[in-house]
């Protein structure tokens, strides 16, 4: 009984939950700026207006274009059906699940990027070019992360990694929770095109990465692209919320309405994490990314040698 009701409230919190956690990183940047700024719902305003608009496209534009976004969501979303939120089974889960989860994730930004290849714009050129240097020292970081809870669970599904991962582990392997926690809040920033990596608000083409991949995108596709940016922003959250804060109370409601606190919490951090640092130049990312591959690499050395 409990199961077929944590699935539809996953749903929920799938298709509803995520815009939230940018309105409160825009409300916290704007409480450290000393403004009124915008409702916390706005996001939620502009998915809907947008998705009201009609679509422009480009005459140099082709099919690839109109379907990046569709299929960029739609690869974000069948991650989102994998990773469990809320201390509770994913509704997909089998083994082996997180090698597609974070094939999944590297599917979307390829469509994302071939999107905006195919606008035959250089600003756009550019953006994809960064977004898929950068992604190369990411994702090792992502896996090495992976294979540490992996490790340490026994299991190579995200639901047995995270949804039984006991409070009491860190006591035995705390030094390399703690630097897999590092790396991966370096990545919740950077996969997410978070300061100190990318600034969100700025529409300056020569310092953009994921913003000006998407300038030729209106209407709907804008939209989704929006939606699928929140929804990202809330994977990584999840993960880094089960490892951290490994809540456990008894009660499925309880463990929801915590799981989802803890989220909010995440969401404040970042706009700090926004509000007192600068962006980075972009010769200083690799270093940053590479520094979290070295976080990660490391724990996973630690992880296995206390295993073995």
């Amino acid at each position: 009984m409990e199961y077929m009701v944590n699935i539809p409230i996953h749903l929920l919190m799938i298709a509803i939950f995520p815009p939230l956690l940018l309105g409160v990183i825009n409300r916290t940047k704007a409480f450290f700026a000393g403004r009124n700024g915008a409702p916390t719902l706005q996001p939620y305003h502009d998915i809907i207006r947008l998705w009201q608009k009609g679509s422009v496209f480009s005459p140099t534009t082709s099919v690839i274009f109109r379907a990046g976004p569709v299929l960029t969501i739609a690869a974000i979303v069948a991650a989102a059906l994998m990773m469990p939120l809320g201390n509770h089974p994913a509704p997909i889960s089998f083994n082996g699940d997180m090698i597609l989860f974070a094939y999944l994730l590297g599917l979307a930004r390829f469509f994302t990027i071939a999107a905006a290849l195919d606008t035959g714009s250089s600003f756009e050129g550019m953006g994809g070019a960064r977004e898929a240097t950068f992604a190369c020292l990411a994702e090792p970081a992502l896996f090495f992360s992976l294979v540490v809870l992996a490790r340490i669970s026994r299991s190579i599904s995200l639901t047995g990694m995270l949804n039984d991962f006991p409070p009491t582990i860190w006591f035995g392997s705390g030094a390399a929770l703690l630097l897999m926690v590092g790396a991966l809040f370096i990545l919740l920033l950077a996969e997410n095109c978070r300061i100190p990596f990318d600034d969100p608000n700025t529409h300056l083409e020569l310092t953009m990465i994921h913003e000006v991949m998407v300038l030729d995108h209106s209407g709907p596709a804008l939209a989704a692209i929006l939606y699928g940016a929140s929804l990202k922003l809330l994977l990584f959250g999840a993960l880094f919320i089960h490892i951290t804060v490994p809540f456990r109370s008894g009660s499925f409601l309880l463990d929801w309405c915590a799981f989802t606190g803890a989220m909010i919490l995440l969401a404040i951090i970042v706009g700090v994490v926004e509000s007192t640092m600068a962006r980075l130049k972009l010769t200083r990312v690799p270093q940053l990314l590479i520094a979290a591959c070295i976080l990660s690499a490391f724990a996973m050395l630690l992880v296995m040698r206390q295993t073995s």
